[in-house]
């Protein structure tokens, strides 16, 4: 009887100290752009219909908004305090760049992305600046998830 009250006690112990891990993990600006990106996914094969996935920053309100052809809209604010610049990119080649304050920035941007009711997106890149090093994710059209850079060959 007394090993199972310590068992017991021990799990709630952990399931506590879990829990409050879990809640004091930092959400960084490529969490909720995953989470937009897998829930307009969602809304889009749902409805069976086009959804437009865009970024609003208005006043320090920066936010991922999914825009539904009938005019309803859903919204992933973003809540990283720094600098914060998101854009889509094209996936073609020849787009333009320029150096600000010593990074390459690509500056073709596109207003939105489109998911489709099939489940797949428009072919797009997402540029994402937080003050540091601009990183680039490259999303496939098909699955809407991340693409892999290839891996480097041992010598």
């Amino acid at each position: 009887m007394m090993v199972i009250a310590l068992i017991a006690m021990l799990t709630g112990v952990l399931i506590t100290g879990s829990s409050r891990l879990a809640a004091g993990r930092v959400v960084t600006p490529e969490d909720t752009f995953w989470k937009a990106v897998v829930e307009t996914r969602k809304i889009a094969l749902l409805s069976g219909r086009e959804v437009r996935l865009s970024y609003a920053d208005k006043d320090k309100d920066r936010a991922l908004v999914a825009r539904n052809p009938d005019g309803s809209e859903q919204r992933f604010p973003f809540e990283y305090e720094g600098d914060l610049k998101l854009d889509f990119l094209s996936n073609q080649k020849g787009g333009s760049a320029m150096l600000l304050g010593g990074q390459l920035v690509e500056t073709q941007t596109l207003p939105f992305v489109t998911f489709y009711g099939d489940g797949t997106c428009s072919p797009f890149r997402t540029q994402i600046r937080t003050g540091s090093e601009p990183r680039i994710l490259v999303i496939d059209p098909w699955t809407c998830s991340l693409v892999l850079p290839p891996a480097n060959p041992q010598r």
